[in-house]
């Protein structure tokens, strides 16, 4: 009761759900092949909802030739071109929000950990290869000065996950690019966003999680 799990939905999945199953697993393993057992859990779980994600974007990578006829055909008329592009993908079943959707119902579990792991009383003082603290930061190498944001210390973990989800984004992103229909005029050019994304994500994890806890950044490396 005294530990902050998390306010809402963050809460009640960390209390329902990660508190006890990563208890169960502890009892018969190690904590942190507990934390590499409830990663592979987890991914499991929410396999539906990649499936889903990867389903629309073979979908949309399919549709894309078809799309681009339409935008050469009806290029001067958007209306047309609009009823024509709703009109297609009414026809095939596909939705070029339905692979943003999974990603957004993957949220409160993101958060949820986010919280879990920093104040899981359970990891305190509990080490993993050179980790000495999982519930704390992985530091292995002191820099003797601060890096604003970055702190005085180099973690690996962070490291580890950062190059992972690096080579992932590149790979994902790739298709998803492949299946992106050409921008509307007055629309984002989201396949720049995209290739923008794939070296702001690891950047940014690399930075703020070199002070988190080592234990959630063994969760993103192994997921």
């Amino acid at each position: 009761n005294s530990v902050p799990i998390g306010w809402g939905i963050f809460g009640w999945l960390n209390r329902f759900i990660f508190f006890p199953l990563f208890s169960f697993l502890t009892n018969y393993f190690s904590y942190g092949i507990s934390i590499i057992l409830m990663t592979i859990i987890v991914k499991v779980a929410i396999s539906p909802l990649t499936y889903k994600s990867y389903l629309s974007q073979i979908k949309m990578k399919i549709l894309k030739p078809e799309l681009e006829i339409i935008n050469e055909k009806f290029g001067d008329d958007p209306m047309k071109k609009q009823q024509e592009t709703m009109n297609l993908y009414t026809k095939s079943g596909a939705n070029p929000m339905s692979g943003c959707l999974p990603a957004f119902l993957q949220m409160p579990i993101f958060f949820a950990l986010f919280t879990f792991f920093p104040v899981a009383f359970s990891l305190r003082q509990k080490s993993f290869l050179w980790a000495d603290d999982l519930s704390s930061y992985d530091s292995i190498l002191d820099l003797g000065f601060y890096i604003p944001l970055y702190g005085d210390h180099i973690s690996l973990f962070p490291i580890l996950a950062s190059v992972a989800i690096f080579f992932y984004t590149k790979m994902t992103t790739g298709q998803q690019m492949a299946s992106q229909p050409q921008p509307q005029e007055g629309m984002p050019d989201m396949t720049k966003m995209m290739k923008y994304m794939i070296y702001i994500s690891p950047l940014i994890l690399i930075i703020f999680f070199n002070n988190y806890s080592s234990g959630l950044s063994l969760y993103y490396f192994v997921s």
